[in-house]
């Protein structure tokens, strides 16, 4: 059984850091796709970061370049995303999800219905 495990959020200041982590077991990142989408209050869940097996990113959200870094340490099976330069409008419950079958690796994977989610993790930015 797939699970994924979020931890890192808080309430920052604009301008401010944070970095996320998520723990998973049950699906190998070395050779699976994994992602980070959020949803904010209100709003529908975006997809934020795509990273491949071997560690690249291969999409991130356009608002968010230059300040959130996606990466992996395989060994760990943890995945992190290290949040920069933090505006209230990241305010949102941020999400670790892979898809149900590494070979569903494709892009456009973070569209199935079927991918595991963890229970979120909080991110609250303040002005």
């Amino acid at each position: 059984q797939v699970q994924l495990v979020e931890s890192g959020g808080g309430s920052v200041q604009a301008g401010g850091s944070l970095t996320l982590s998520c723990v998973v077991s049950g699906y190998s990142l070395s050779n699976g796709c994994v992602g980070w989408f959020r949803q904010a209050p209100g709003k529908e869940r975006e997809f934020v970061a795509r990273i491949t097996k071997d560690g690249t990113t291969g999409y991130l959200l356009r608002s968010v370049q230059g300040r959130f870094t996606a990466s992996t340490d395989n060994a760990k099976n943890t995945l992190f995303l290290q949040m920069n330069d933090l505006e209230p409008e990241d305010t949102a419950t941020y999400y670790c999800a892979v898809p149900k079958s590494r070979f569903l690796c494709s892009p456009g994977w973070q569209q199935r219905s079927d991918n595991t989610f963890g229970q979120g993790t909080e991110v609250t930015v303040s002005s």
